[in-house]
């Protein structure tokens, strides 16, 4: 099995041809459809040989289409303080991309 572990969004992800995962939403004007390139790539592995890249592999790119745009279900953040009158709440929807990975 062919893999690849890439790094977006200041986060690594092990992908592999057909996945599909979600991350952190790329900055641009980019749309549902659109193709997207990586070219952090931080390890490639095709079953018999293991490159580890220092910090990058050399000349690997991952190429992935864009399937959604959303945001993530609400986060709510609550600031209380007992006997002083004192109540805040704060929600929080994080943007991603839904990608599926094309060639690795």
């Amino acid at each position: 099995m062919t893999f690849v572990v890439i790094e977006t969004g200041g986060k690594q992800y092990k992908v592999a041809a057909g996945d599909s995962i979600k991350i952190e939403k790329l900055s641009g004007d980019l749309k549902k459809g659109d193709a997207v390139t990586f070219d952090k790539i931080l390890l490639t592995d095709d079953g018999t040989n293991t490159v580890v890249g220092a910090p990058y592999v050399a000349g690997a790119k991952v190429q992935a289409e864009i399937v959604d745009i959303s945001r993530h279900p609400k986060v709510e953040v609550v600031k209380y303080k007992a006997k002083s009158n004192y109540f805040k709440l704060r929600g929080h929807r994080q943007p991603y991309m839904k990608i599926k990975i094309a060639k690795v």
